[in-house]
């Protein structure tokens, strides 16, 4: 069955308590891989001691660490600048250290430069809560930034003297997975790719490739492996295809899913909004469905969740993801127990 987790840092409180009565079942990690400056490699984020202190710290909480959604710096990978060896050996140091401490999942994206975007982080949904949104049509000016979706301005210092093109990117991923999918298959951890967000290629000139139902699967033939496969996010696969389900089923029946982000939208990959779990253009029930008759059993996160409320208050206590963790929770309860 289905495990429904939570993405938060390795630090308990009060929202933790609310998540654990709620029926959590457990994480997925927001733990910070960034390189220390001058700090020993055994000290270094990515080390074994730092990932089995997060790990305890997670368990010490009751909120079991499941994957590992942060990624240590990629951009020279994407990129293929000079120096994308030393990222890649990272990211195997990364993978040996979550199998020997049984992480089995790590979720990684290949946005190169733009990352995740947004044009608007406070529109008006259901009630007068605030969603994100995008609109290809905003964007850019310089008195209107691209932004990504916590609302901070995105820079592009990075492509100056970079030519991109989708063969480029195609062939640095292949070398990045020619590079890590035998460490990971050693380690025995999933990689589970993330879409582009938003499922747009390209945006001011930048391909971005993860952004079709069709590349996803050239992303699973170009380096075969078990250990090779998909973070399907429902917000971005929503917008790529009219048959969610059906998509869900393809890669599912060849166990390709290795994690999940549920979430939901409204309009089209050039022009969308973010939505209440049960207010957007998926039919949740039948995704649950293909997800039950496919077998997978492993985690899903609720993603992307509204601001509610008129003040600090709604935030501090997690309101909307404590709306979203029972209404999927109670979603998922039906979708299982019912005949088929």
């Amino acid at each position: 069955m289905l495990r429904i987790a939570i993405a938060t840092p390795p630090q308990t409180g009060q929202q933790w308590t609310l998540m654990r009565q709620c029926g959590v079942e457990c994480a997925v990690g927001g733990i910070n891989l960034h390189p220390q400056p001058d700090t020993e490699p055994d000290a270094q984020p990515w080390s074994y001691a730092s990932l089995a202190k997060a790990k305890d710290a997670y368990a010490a909480g009751g909120i079991p660490l499941a994957v590992i959604e942060s990624r240590p710096p990629m951009e020279k990978i994407k990129l293929g600048l000079p120096g994308r060896d030393d990222e890649i050996e990272i990211v195997c140091q990364l993978l040996r250290n979550m199998g020997k401490l049984d992480i089995p999942v790590w979720c990684y994206a290949w946005m190169p430069i733009l990352g995740v975007i947004r044009t608007s982080v406070s529109l008006a949904s259901r009630g007068e809560a605030l969603v994100s949104g995008f609109d290809l049509a905003a964007l850019p000016t310089s008195e209107r930034p691209i932004r990504n979706i916590d609302g901070v301005p995105l820079e592009e210092q990075s492509a100056r003297g970079v030519k991109l093109t989708e063969e480029q990117q195609w062939d640095c991923l292949r070398y990045f997975l020619e590079g890590v999918i035998p460490v990971a298959e050693e380690a025995q951890v999933k990689l589970a790719m993330h879409p582009d967000d938003p499922p747009l290629s390209p945006i001011n000139g930048i391909p971005r490739i993860m952004s079709s139902v069709e590349n996803y699967q050239k992303l699973l033939d170009l380096v075969p492996s078990p250990a090779n496969g998909i973070c399907l996010c429902q917000g971005n696969f929503t917008l790529m295809t009219d048959d969610l389900p059906g998509v869900i089923r393809h890669f599912g029946e060849q166990k390709k899913l290795h994690f999940l982000h549920i979430r939901d939208v409204q309009g089209t990959p050039d022009n969308f909004q973010e939505t209440f779990h049960d207010d957007g253009k998926t039919d949740l029930a039948a995704c649950l469905r293909a997800y039950r008759d496919v077998g997978f059993d492993g985690v899903f996160r609720p993603d992307h969740y509204p601001k509610m409320g008129d003040s600090a208050f709604a935030d501090e206590l997690g309101i909307a993801r404590l709306f979203a963790v029972g209404y999927l929770k109670g979603l998922r309860e039906a979708v299982y127990t019912e005949a088929h």
